[in-house]
């Protein structure tokens, strides 16, 4: 039969493509199109602030822009979400741990414009933008590492407290210094390089 088969009175669809390559490239998809939503949020070319006062208005100017980015990544979330959640697979996700990974997903993706705030500007304000970036996703971390564990239901699971820790204690750091010398802020996340030591240091 041409069209499909007959199975028990119903007709079961012929064979295509395998369902799990068609799922791979609709998730791949998805996260090019959200990745590049990220470039549309860009300075004017002739922008030199001089200031974190004037860097802060220059961001001020872009609000409509990060609205739309906001949105738009939140629509296809959404759109991804209802397709995931149709599809049933053996192990499947808890709502905390969707949520704490598609919210730690959108600060992965902004991650590109703060860094490149934070290299072309000499200005405090790039680099409190390029430090809240690593806060928040620091903290989505922290939710993901929580929700793993509490649904694996494994104390002695990583949660990766020392990593996220320093991380944001680093972007802190970073902050404070800018107000001195933004050239030197970021050297502030050299101190994440100490992770596996005092890793070792806990666990010992």
């Amino acid at each position: 039969m041409p069209n499909g088969t007959r199975i028990g009175g119903t007709r079961k669809a012929a064979g295509f493509i395998p369902t799990r390559r068609l799922e791979a490239l609709t998730d791949a998809v998805f996260a090019f199109a959200m990745t590049l939503l990220v470039l549309n949020i860009e300075l004017p070319d002739d922008f030199d602030p001089k200031t974190t006062r004037d860097f802060m208005q220059g961001l001020a100017g872009l609000s409509d822009t990060f609205i739309a980015y906001l949105i738009t990544f939140l629509v296809l979330v959404a759109f991804w979400s209802g397709r995931a959640q149709a599809t049933h697979e053996p192990e499947m996700a808890s709502p905390s741990y969707a949520r704490a990974t598609l919210f730690h997903l959108l600060w992965v993706t902004v991650l590109p414009f703060s860094m490149l705030a934070v290299s072309r500007y000499d200005v405090a304000g790039a680099v409190w933008l390029y430090s809240a970036n690593m806060i928040l996703l620091a903290v989505t971390g922290i939710l993901i590492s929580r929700a793993t564990k509490r649904d694996s239901g494994r104390e002695d699971a990583g949660d990766g407290r020392i990593e996220f820790g320093l991380l944001i204690a680093s972007a802190i750091l970073s902050m404070l210094i800018s107000l001195i010398s933004p050239d030197y802020a970021m050297l502030a996340y050299v101190l994440n390089f100490a992770a596996p030591f005092l890793r070792r240091r806990v666990d010992g």
